[in-house]
């Protein structure tokens, strides 16, 4: 599947999640310790609002603080699916995928940083739908694509404490369950469990 077909997928995936949360439900907790359902979503949000000047080429310095704090304001779905648009108009901005983006843990192609941010959401998407009780299955291709990514990631980020290393996989357990233990994700987590 194409890169930029998969990142499109997650950023649509995870707004209609985000859709789907009702107003009782953003004080919830989320498969992320220590993070509700609005925290998740302002983080993803943030990253959303962020990617637009870094694909541009932007430093972070540049950027500054201005994304720093709350994103969502009084209309957390409005504002998640405006972020998700403008940075998909980035992403998809000709030039782009060829530019080096200038992130904190130093210069990364285009590419690979559009490969993060579609495991961000698509991850990040299944942690909020399990919170809200709303239907977890991704994508199929969107998650193919992102083991297929990952796969050769998972030791750098388990070693920079970037996912935990709690969750085991089974040659049971379909191609989800195992892409999300590798982001250290129980695939039965509940909100009462």
């Amino acid at each position: 599947m194409d890169l930029l077909e998969a990142y499109r997928r997650s950023l649509a995936e995870f707004v209609d999640r985000v859709d789907q949360v009702r107003p009782g439900q953003w004080s919830d907790p989320t498969p992320c310790p220590d993070w509700d359902v609005r925290t998740l979503v302002n983080h993803v949000v943030g990253e959303d609002r962020w990617s637009v000047p870094l694909l541009a080429g932007r430093t972070i310095e540049e950027v500054g603080d201005r994304f720093d704090g709350d994103q969502l304001g009084d209309e957390p779905a409005t504002m998640a699916r405006e972020a998700a648009a403008q940075a998909e108009i980035a992403a998809t901005h000709p030039g782009t995928r060829d530019r080096t983006v200038h992130l904190s843990a130093g210069d990364t192609p285009a590419d690979e940083y559009l490969q993060q941010l579609l495991a961000e959401h698509l991850v990040h998407g299944w942690d909020l739908a399990v919170a809200i009780g709303t239907e977890p299955r991704m994508d199929p291709d969107v998650v193919r694509a992102c083991a297929r990514w990952f796969a050769g990631r998972v030791d750098d980020y388990r070693r920079n404490d970037l996912v935990r290393f709690h969750a085991r996989a089974s040659a049971d357990d379909d191609e989800q369950d195992r892409l999300l233990a590798a982001f250290g994700r129980d695939a039965d987590w509940t909100p009462g469990g």
